[in-house]
């Protein structure tokens, strides 16, 4: 059998492959990733390092999430399952109805640190919210459109099928599985709606139309991860990008938190319409963009709502004639940004590991606290990086790269328990993942701590 990680592995690069073939500025942003991340690791051998030692630097280049927007709770169902077989669960629920988006979310990706270290591969996987249509006979067309399509292939149904049936793939038949699945989210030029149809949903709500009429999900971006978004950031237009105006997340910090994200802008691809018999209608299409991204540490329950207040003080905090980035920075000049204070005051979740040659001091016990640990030399401590995803930041995504997301606006209106029935499982909390990951490194040191002193 062909472990899920392996089938990740090999569905992440034909993924990457077909994203690179039809969106060929894709290739553009990976070489320019590929180039900043070269020049921060020569030029900071401390961080080179410290990568190394975790497992972060292995993954880097392989490092990828994608995105998708479905429109059924039968869609959502049936996607859980499929990235099942490639060991990838539902983390954190996102509701994007606050910025004005008519989606909520989640994102998959694999769990467990082994896993995360041998392919990371995560994709943010939207559900279209079509009770926050107001036209109700609009909402009817597009429930009718959606009931109406198959984005799974028969081949994808009967290997997932399988797999939940036996526990595994042979190696044919994960090739075949990666294949199959590929085909959902490929792009499709060929709208299943009229063109009047298009425009009623596109005036809507751009994200609407984008969901509804077409054929499948088709992945509007796969995202590098960089080591310095802001080099990222001014190098984009010397490869003909558009980049956005402002980097979505914390400003840049001496100790990265998070999740930092920018992108070009979206292509306007042309697409054909239904139309009277076999004639179609030419039209365009906005919706695929490139995306890069910048991870630093994953915060506690309590560095988040700093964060989140923080947040809110920069957007809220006039004058607006002071830029964004400069009320973003003055707000969280209040963030510690110290891996000891933010360790101290259990703000971020941290991974702790013997020293080289480590041993206890007289007197010391391995049950003392972790920190004096790290402050003894017996210990180091270096931050787990953040997997997941920001709401705020995925919608200020959505809004740039679909022409400002013209249409009505919806009010913030959660529904974690009407996602989670249309998943037909619960999603985990991020925070109690990070939480438990910290404790396996802190009960191993003492175990290990107190085996060597054992001998």
């Amino acid at each position: 059998m062909i472990g899920a990680d392996e089938i990740r592995a090999r569905f992440a690069r034909a993924m990457s492959e077909m994203y690179r073939q039809e969106v060929p500025q894709y290739g553009a942003l990976t070489e320019l990733v590929a180039r900043v991340n070269a020049r921060v690791l020569r030029d900071d051998p401390a961080l080179k390092a410290r990568l190394e030692t975790t497992g972060a630097l292995a993954r880097l280049d392989v490092e990828r999430h994608g995105a998708i927007r479905l429109g059924t709770a039968a869609e959502l169902a049936t996607m859980r399952r499929l990235f099942a077989v490639m060991g990838m669960a539902p983390v954190g629920y996102y509701d994007l109805s606050v910025a004005g988006i008519p989606v909520h979310s989640t994102a998959f990706r694999p769990v467990d640190e082994a896993a995360l270290g041998r392919n990371p591969f995560r994709v943010f996987t939207s559900l279209l919210r079509l009770d926050l249509i107001a036209d109700v006979a609009l909402r009817a067309e597009a429930e009718r459109i959606l009931a109406a399509r198959r984005i799974f292939t028969p081949g994808v149904l009967a290997l997932i099928g399988q797999w939940e049936a036996e526990g595994g793939l042979g190696d044919a038949e994960a090739d075949r599985f990666v294949r199959e699945a590929l085909e959902t989210f490929r792009w499709h030029r060929e709208a299943t709606v009229s063109a009047a149809t298009y425009r009623r949903l596109h005036d809507a709500h751009r994200l609407i139309a984008d969901v509804v009429c077409f054929k499948g999900p088709h992945i509007n971006h796969l995202t590098p991860r960089t080591l310095d978004i802001d080099a990222a950031q001014a190098e984009m237009p010397l490869y003909g990008m558009q980049a956005k105006d402002v980097i979505e997340g914390p400003p840049r910090r001496a100790c990265p938190i998070l999740l930092r994200q920018t992108s070009f802008a979206a292509l306007e691809e042309p697409i054909l319409f239904l139309g009277a018999g076999d004639a179609g209608e030419d039209g365009c299409h906005t919706a695929r963009f490139g995306e890069i991204e910048q991870r630093g540490m994953a915060l506690t329950p309590k560095g988040r709502a700093l964060y989140d207040r923080l947040l809110r003080v920069a957007r809220d905090d006039g004058p607006e004639d002071v830029p964004y980035g400069a009320r973003l920075e003055r707000a969280f000049a209040q963030f510690p940004d110290t891996e000891d204070e933010l360790r101290g005051q259990e703000l971020a979740y941290f991974r702790y590991d013997l020293t080289d040659g480590a041993s206890l001091p007289p007197g010391l016990s391995a049950e003392a606290p972790i920190w004096d640990l790290v402050r003894l030399g017996v210990v180091v401590a270096t931050p787990i990086t953040y997997e997941d995803f920001l709401p705020v930041s995925a919608a200020g995504i959505f809004r740039s790269n679909l022409g400002g997301l013209g249409g009505a606006d919806y009010a913030a209106s959660a529904d974690r328990a009407g996602f989670e029935a249309a998943l037909e499982a619960e999603v985990l909390d991020e925070c109690v993942l990070y939480a438990a990951l910290q404790e396996r490194f802190i009960a191993d040191v003492r175990q290990r701590l107190r085996d060597a002193a054992a001998a």
